[in-house]
Order: C-alpha cells, then structure tokens, then sequence
C-alpha cells in the first residue's frame, strides 16, 4: 500500500470527492497489516486508488461507477477507446452548441452506457453526481460546448490508463450491492474504508442517507471484527455533527479543515471540518470523548486538561448571529 501527496485523481467526478483529502485518509493506515481493503461506498474510486493495496473488494450502491470500474478492469474501456468516444460526442458537444449534452444525458438514463457516464461526468454543472428518484442522472450542463478540447481529453486518457494500471497490479473485485452485503463479508484482518453520504447534509448521490442507516452503518463495522476508518463531517460554519459525539464516540477521531467546490453560488461554498474515525489508534487520532459538543456560543473545544494547553479562543471563534438569522460557529481553535 503506498500513498502520494499529489493524489492520484480518476476519471470520474462526484461532490465530495476525496482526491485531496486521499493521502491525508491512507496515512492513517500506514504500517497497518491486513489482508483486503474493503469499500462499501467506493465512490469515484479516489481513496482506494491511492491506497493501491492488493487485494480489494470495491462495491457501491451506484451501479453506474461499479459497472465503469469494471469495464476499465476487464479492458472494455482503454485510454485509447475512451479518447476516441470523447472526440467525437466533443465534437458533436461543441457543434450544437451544447444541446448535445442533453441528448447524451436522455440516450445514458434510456441505456446506461459506461462511456456516455463518463462523458455527463466530465462535461456536468461543477462535477456533480446526482440522480433523481427514477435513478435518472439529472445534472445539467456546465454550459462550455468547447469542454472536451484535446488536453481535457489527454488528462482523462492518462486517468484511465492509471487506473488500469493499479487494478492490473492488485485484486482487485467491484460490485454493485448495499452496504450491508460488503460488510457482512468482511472480517477480521479486512481493512474497511467507508465513505457514506453525510448524515445531515444535503446528499443525492445515488439515494438519500438517514439515521437509521448511518446506525446501521455503525453496528455492522463493530459487528464484522474489521479495523475500520469512516469518513464524515464534524461541522461547519453553521452547524456541528452530533451524531460524531453520540453514534461514533467509541471510536478515535482526526481531523482535517477541507474545502468542497460544490454548490451554485460561490457564497455557499464553505469550508467544513472533515473527521475520520477510526477503532484503531494512529498517530494523527484521538478518542472521540476527549471532544465536547458545544454549546450555543462556544467554540468546539478538547477535554478540560487539553484545554488548558491551547490559546483562548479568539474573538468571533464561538457563535454569533448572521444577518439572515442562522448561527454561526467558528472554528478556528478546533483540534486539527
């Protein structure tokens, strides 16, 4: 298993997107034997890609990405193919001055074609993934008919062409099953890294995401005997995840401030505090109860001891009122 601080970026884009955040993530499972990197919600792939561990089972809920990665697996998508495919819808792309796009769209939600995925992937409103109700992929065109210019299309050859690499060298199994199928396989000496939809915030990934699940999600990491890793969100601005100091406060946590380009607006773009939890101990974690949920007015703070040890919160850290009513927290004495 190997990481880089680069980050090895794939094919296929969503929000939420753990490229940058990817060697930050693996770092924590460095040294760390086992025998399978398991991934319930694999996702773009952006994690295990630059875990690169050999042996893996990579499964999610969206049969789209799972049916993509396996195409490249089994070579029925090549650098070479998937160059070819973008010139020519490009071309058709730029000719219609983008109408294209939507015809692409209707002719994918109609057949389910890998290649028109990957094309709505990368020629999408600020690389969204998102599905309606019907399992219709509905995001709307990110309105340049000139997207798929000849160095776009080299940078998502060279991505494929990596990702075929890293497949070859391991074992590597995808599939498209919940949840609770992949970890009801795993086990002691599996290695599982998950990365549900965040409870809490705004996700149409592929279906939504409720409590009963994230708890559900948490009893069958506890029940199937493997060292875990779970990606979520400890807050924001606006708002804390409780759910970290109540479903997750077995665990260890670490935490790292990240930046998602996701949202129309610039102005809704924020910063959020990602949190990894852990059952095992790293030297970037720390237990989840030495973390207090804070209060109205309070920044979020360690336990009493470590307190001790850090600045007094600057002026603004707590809560203070916004103009439009909601509250919002500061995080800048955060533990990171």
């Amino acid at each position: 298993m190997r990481h880089e601080k680069a980050g090895f970026v794939p094919p296929i884009k969503s929000q939420g997107i753990k490229t940058k955040l990817a060697g930050w993530i693996v770092a924590h499972a460095e040294g760390r034997s086992f025998r399978r990197w398991v991934e319930p919600f694999m996702g773009t792939g952006a994690v295990a890609f630059n875990a690169r561990p050999k042996a893996a089972l990579l499964c999610d809920g969206n049969p789209h990405v799972v049916e993509f990665y396996e195409c490249v697996r089994s070579g029925r998508i090549t650098g070479e193919t998937a160059r070819r495919f973008l010139e020519k819808e490009g071309e058709k792309l730029l000719a219609s001055g983008g109408a294209h796009y939507y015809a692409v769209r209707e002719r994918f939600n109609a057949r389910g074609d890998p290649l028109d995925f990957l094309f709505l992937s990368r020629s999408c409103f600020n690389g969204m993934m998102r599905f309606n109700g019907r399992g219709g992929f509905n995001v709307p065109f990110c309105r340049k008919p000139g997207r798929f210019a000849r160095a776009l299309i080299t940078k998502i050859t060279n991505q494929i062409e990596a990702v075929s690499r890293v497949i070859a060298e391991g074992d590597y199994e995808f599939r498209h099953q919940p949840f609770e199928a992949t970890l009801a396989e795993a086990g002691a000496g599996d290695l599982a890294y998950c990365d549900p939809p965040y409870i809490g915030r705004h996700a149409d990934y592929y279906g939504s995401w409720s409590e009963d699940e994230e708890a559900a999600l948490h009893g069958a990491l506890v029940e199937s005997g493997a060292d875990f890793m779970v990606s979520t969100w400890l807050g924001n601005r606006y708002r804390v995840n409780g759910h970290v100091f109540s479903l997750w406060k077995d665990c260890l946590i670490s935490v790292r401030e990240h930046f998602y380009h996701v949202g129309a607006r610039e102005a809704n773009r924020n910063a959020v505090h990602e949190a990894l939890l852990t059952n095992f101990p790293t030297p970037f974690s720390k237990p989840v109860s030495r973390l207090r949920l804070p209060e109205a007015g309070e920044a979020p703070a360690l336990g009493a001891a470590a307190e001790r040890e850090r600045p007094r919160p600057e002026r603004g850290a707590g809560e203070k009122r916004l103009p439009d009513g909601r509250r919002e927290y500061g995080f800048a004495n955060f533990p990171v």
